[in-house]
C-alpha cells in the first residue's frame, strides 16, 4: 500500500521542490519588459472605404496564411502576433510570454476575440501595433514593412544551413522590437527579418506584402453571414441549449463544458465553415457578447445569460482545429441520450473551481450511463480535444505519455460506475482534481491527488470490481467497448512528437509497449484535467499538479489494461514500462502494488498475451478496423505490395537501428511517381526506461530502442522536416538512411533528400503538403504549423 501520513507529505514536498527549481533553472533569463507605447490608435474606416480596401486587397488573404499564419498561428506565436484574423493583426504584438513556466501567479488573460476586443484595449494589456498607420505615417514605423524588408534584404544562402544567428529553438528569447525599437532591432539582428530563418518570398508575393503593409496592412472583410438553412439548424441547436427546466439547464452547461473548445460543424453547412458554442450576455437573435471567464466552468456572473453559436472568426489552424458535428439530428440524440429517462435536478450546482473540480458531483444527478455513452459517441473528439486546442506547446503535459500506444474502452454494461449507482456516489470524493483545491498550502493541495486521490481511489476501484459479481471470473473481451458495431472510435492510436501529439483511428503500427483501458470516470477527469480545468496563463504551480495527476492517470489506464492480462505477468510487464530507480521509488511511494491475484476471464493461448488480447480487439471486433498493419504489422500476402512505395518503406517500418535517432520527431515523405505523389508521415516513436517524470528526458531515453512507425498520408500539427524523392530512388533512400551511424552522415542524407529551410523549393513543399492535407479531409483539415520545422546542422545534439 502507499504511505500517508509525515512520511507522504515529505515526499510530495521534496518532489514538489525539485520540480519547481528544474524548470525555474530550465528557463533562465530575466523577465521581458513590457513595452505598448503610446502609438495613435488606427482610423476607422467608413463602409466605402473598408469596399475599397476589400477589393483591392482580395488577395492578400491567402499568401498572409501561406506565408505568415503558419508561423504566427497559435498561442506559442512569437511575440504574441497572431495573423490568423483580422482581431489578431489589431491587438498587435507583446514582449510577454504565453508559456511561461516560471511565473508564480496567473498571468493575464489575451485570448482574442474575448478579453480585449478594441485597439485600445489591447493597447491597455500591453501590446503595440505592428503596422504602420496611413492617417500619420510619420508617427511610428510599421513593424510588418520593416522586417518584410530585412528579410528581403538579407537573406539565408540558398540550401544551405541557416547562420548560427537565427535561432529556431521555441524557448529562444525573443526580441519583439516595439515601433520605437525597430531601428536597433534591425541593426543588431541582420538575419531577423520575416519570414524567419526561410527561403526569401517570390518577388510577386514580397511586393503584394510590402504595399499592403505599407498602405497600413488592412485585411479584407470576412462575410459570416451563414446560409438560411445552416441558420435555421443554429436556431434549434441555441433553442436546446438554452431550455428552461432544470434538467436542460444542468444538461447545456454539461454539453457546455465539453464542447466550448470544439470547431462546430452546423448540419448543412460546406467543410469551411465553422462555429463555436459561447455564454453570451445576449440572448438568440441578438448581437452575441462573449462572457470572458478563465475557464468554463466559472461564474458567469449574476445577470442571465445564454448559449450562443457563434462563427469561428480567422484561420482554421490544424492544432487548432476538433471537429464536432452538430445540428437538429445531434439535437434529436441529446433529447433520447440525456432527456428521455426519470431523473430529476432538486438544484442547479454553483460555478466554481471545486465545482469543476470534481465533475462528478457537478453532474451527479444526470445518469453516468448518459455521460459515459456522450463521451463515447465521440471519442476520437475528445481524445484529440486533451492534445489539440490552445496547447500549443506541451511538453510538460505530453512527456506524461509514451511516443505511441492503443487506446480502447471499458464497455459502458461492464463500467461499475455505470451499471451500479452507488459506485460513483462513493467514489466521487475521491476523484477531485487539483484545480479543486485553491486555498491551503502547498502540502495539503498536493496532498489531495496525491495520497487521498488517485491512490485511494484505484484502492477502491480494485476492491469494488473484485467482488462485483459480474467480474467473479474477472474481465472478458466482451467487457471492451465494440463501437456499438459502427463507430470507429473505439480503437485509437496516440502518437507523441516531443511537445504535441497526435490520435487516429485505429491499431497503428507495430505492437507498442504500453496500451491504455479507459472507463468513465478515468475518461471524464483526463477531459477536466487537461481540458476544461486546464489554464494556458496559469502559474507555475497549476502546470506541475496537471501533469502529475496526469501521470496518476496514465497508471490508471494502464492498470485497466493489465486486469485483461493473466496475474502473473502483469509485473513484470508493468516493470519494464517503469525502469529506474527513481521510478522504483515513486512506485513505492505514491502507486499501489500491481494486482496479481484477480483473475482474468480471458483463456490465453499464447506465450504473449498482450500481443495476443491487442490483436483480438481487431480481429474479433465488429471489422471496423484493419486487422494488420500492411506497412508496419504484417505478414504474408497482407503486407504492401513490395513494388510500390508502401512496400519499399517496409525496410524501415517499426524497426529498430542506429539509424533510427537522427530522425525528427516527424518527418514528411513526399515520393514522387510517374502520375502522381504520395505523401507518408514518419513519426519517431522514442524509447524511454520511464516516462514518471517531467524533467530531465534525456536522462531516461533509450535510442537503441527507437523505432520508426510509417504512416500514409498525414496527421500531425507539426511537421518537423520534410524529405522529397522520386520512386525510382526510394531504395537509396531508404538504404542510405539506414546506413546512418553518425550526424555527419545524416548530414549528407538531409543534402540528397531533404528540404531544408532555406533551400529554393522549401516554399512550395509547404504549398503541396498543406494542400494534400486538405484534399485528404477537407472537413478535418486546417493549416500546418512550420514553427518547429527543423534546420539540421552538424552539431545537433539527439534528444
Amino acid at each position: 500500500m502507499a504511505p500517508g501520513g509525515k512520511d507522504l507529505f515529505k515526499f510530495a514536498k521534496q518532489c514538489a521542490v525539485l520540480v519547481t527549481l528544474a524548470a525555474l533553472s530550465a528557463c533562465g533569463g530575466e523577465e521581458p519588459e513590457s513595452k505598448a507605447g503610446d502609438y495613435p490608435l488606427m482610423p476607422a474606416m467608413s463602409a466605402a472605404d473598408r469596399m475599397a480596401s476589400d477589393r483591392k486587397w482580395s488577395g492578400v488573404q491567402a499568401v498572409i496564411e501561406k506565408r505568415c499564419v503558419v508561423c504566427h498561428g497559435c498561442y506559442d506565436a512569437p511575440c504574441q502576433l497572431k495573423l490568423s484574423s483580422a482581431d489578431g493583426l489589431l491587438r498587435g504584438a507583446s514582449k510577454e510570454r504565453v508559456y511561461e513556466p516560471r511565473r508564480l501567479s496567473d498571468a493575464p488573460l489575451t485570448r482574442l476575440g474575448i478579453d480585449a476586443t478594441t485597439e485600445a484595449g489591447w493597447r491597455a494589456l500591453g501590446f503595440f501595433p505592428v503596422s504602420g498607420n496611413p492617417d500619420a505615417p510619420d508617427a511610428y514605423p510599421s513593424i510588418i514593412s520593416g522586417l518584410l524588408e530585412l528579410g528581403r534584404t538579407n537573406p539565408p544562402s540558398p540550401g544551405k544551413p541557416l547562420p548560427e544567428d537565427i535561432d529556431l529553438d521555441i524557448h529562444r528569447k525573443l526580441a519583439c522590437p516595439a515601433p520605437d525599437e525597430l531601428e536597433t532591432y534591425t541593426a543588431g539582428h541582420p538575419h531577423g527579418g520575416m519570414p524567419y530563418g526561410t527561403a526569401p518570398l517570390d518577388d510577386e508575393e514580397y511586393k503584394l506584402l510590402s504595399d499592403w503593409a505599407a498602405a497600413g496592412a488592412p485585411l479584407p472583410s470576412v462575410d459570416s453571414e451563414p446560409s438560411a438553412e445552416v441558420s435555421r439548424n443554429i436556431t434549434v441547436v441555441e433553442t436546446f441549449l438554452n431550455g428552461e427546466s432544470m434538467r436542460q439547464r444542468l444538461v447545456a452547461r454539461y454539453i457546455y463544458e465539453h464542447l466550448f473548445l470544439a470547431h462546430l460543424h452546423i448540419q448543412s453547412s460546406g467543410p469551411e465553415r465553422f462555429f463555436r458554442v459561447i455564454r453570451s450576455r445576449t440572448p438568440p437573435g441578438e448581437a452575441a457578447v462573449e462572457i470572458a471567464t478563465r475557464r468554463p466552468f466559472d461564474d458567469p456572473g449574476e445577470t442571465a445569460f445564454h448559449y450562443r453559436i457563434v462563427p469561428v472568426d480567422g484561420t482554421i489552424l490544424h492544432k487548432e482545429h476538433m471537429v464536432y458535428e452538430i445540428g437538429p439530428e445531434r439535437i434529436d440524440h441529446y433529447r433520447s441520450l440525456f432527456l428521455a429517462g426519470d431523473w430529476s435536478v432538486e438544484a442547479l450546482p454553483p460555478y466554481s473551481d471545486a465545482a469543476g473540480g470534481n465533475p462528478f458531483s457537478t453532474f451527479a444527478a444526470i445518469p453516468a450511463a448518459a455521460r459515459y455513452q456522450f463521451l463515447l459517441d465521440d471519442a476520437l473528439f475528445f481524445i484529440r480535444s486533451f492534445i489539440r486546442g490552445p496547447v500549443c506547446y506541451g511538453q510538460v503535459a505530453v512527456d506524461v505519455i509514451e511516443d505511441r500506444f492503443w487506446v480502447s474502452f471499458l464497455d459502458p454494461s461492464a463500467d461499475l460506475s455505470v451499471t451500479d449507482a452507488s459506485y460513483l456516489a462513493e467514489a466521487t470524493p475521491l476523484l477531485e482534481l487539483p484545480v479543486a483545491r485553491s486555498d491551503g498550502d502547498l502540502r495539503s493541495r498536493l496532498a489531495s491527488f496525491i495520497s487521498s486521490g488517485p491512490v485511494q481511489y484505484r484502492a477502491f476501484r480494485d476492491q469494488r470490481y473484485r467482488s462485483a459479481p459480474s467480474y467473479g471470473d474477472g474481465p472478458a473481451y466482451a467487457d471492451i467497448w465494440d463501437g456499438d458495431g459502427s463507430n470507429p472510435d473505439a480503437r485509437l492510436t496516440v502518437y507523441r512528437h516531443f511537445d504535441n501529439a497526435s490520435v487516429v483511428t485505429g491499431f497503428v503500427g507495430a505492437l507498442p509497449e504500453t496500451a491504455w483501458v479507459i472507463d468513465y470516470p478515468l475518461f471524464e477527469r483526463i477531459y477536466y484535467d487537461l481540458v476544461a480545468a486546464f489554464d494556458v496563463f496559469g502559474n507555475i504551480e497549476h502546470q506541475l499538479t496537471t501533469r502529475i495527476y496526469m501521470d496518476s492517470l496514465r497508471r490508471e489506464g494502464e492498470s485497466i489494461f493489465l486486469s485483461f492480462l493473466p496475474p502473473d505477468v502483469r509485473k513484470p510487464l508493468h516493470d519494464s514500462w517503469y525502469r529506474g530507480p527513481f521510478a522504483e521509488l515513486v512506485d513505492r511511494w505514491k502507486e499501489l502494488p500491481v494486482d496479481g491475484t484477480a483473475p482474468t476471464a480471458i483463456r490465453y493461448a499464447t506465450q504473449d498475451p498482450k500481443a495476443e488480447f491487442l490483436q483480438t480487439l481487431l480481429t474479433e471486433g465488429p471489422g471496423l478496423w484493419p486487422t494488420s498493419d500492411p506497412i508496419n504489422r504484417c505478414t504474408g500476402t497482407a503486407c504492401a505490395n513490395p513494388e510500390t512505395p508502401q512496400g519499399r518503406l517496409r525496410a524501415i517500418a517499426s524497426k529498430t537501428g542506429a539509424w533510427v535517432k537522427y530522425m525528427p520527431d516527424v518527418a514528411v515523405l513526399i515520393v514522387d511517381t510517374q502520375d502522381t505523389s504520395q505523401i507518408f508521415t514518419l513519426a519517431h516513436d522514442k524509447a524511454h526506461s520511464n516516462v514518471a517524470f517531467l524533467f530531465r528526458e534525456e536522462y531516461r531515453r533509450e535510442p537503441e530502442k527507437d523505432r520508426l512507425t510509417v504512416i500514409p498520408g498525414q496527421f500531425a500539427s507539426y511537421p518537423n522536416f520534410y524529405f522529397r524523392v522520386a520512386d525510382a530512388d526510394l531504395e537509396s533512400f531508404v538504404s542510405d538512411l539506414q546506413a546512418i551511424r553518425d550526424q555527419d552522415d545524416y548530414m549528407r542524407f538531409v543534402d540528397a533528400f531533404g528540404i531544408r529551410r532555406a533551400s529554393p523549393l522549401f516554399w512550395s513543399n509547404v504549398d503541396m503538403v498543406q494542400a494534400a492535407l486538405g484534399s485528404q479531409d477537407p472537413l478535418q483539415a486546417g493549416l500546418l504549423d512550420i514553427n518547429r520545422y527543423r534546420d539540421p546542422k552538424a552539431d545537433d545534439s539527439i534528444q
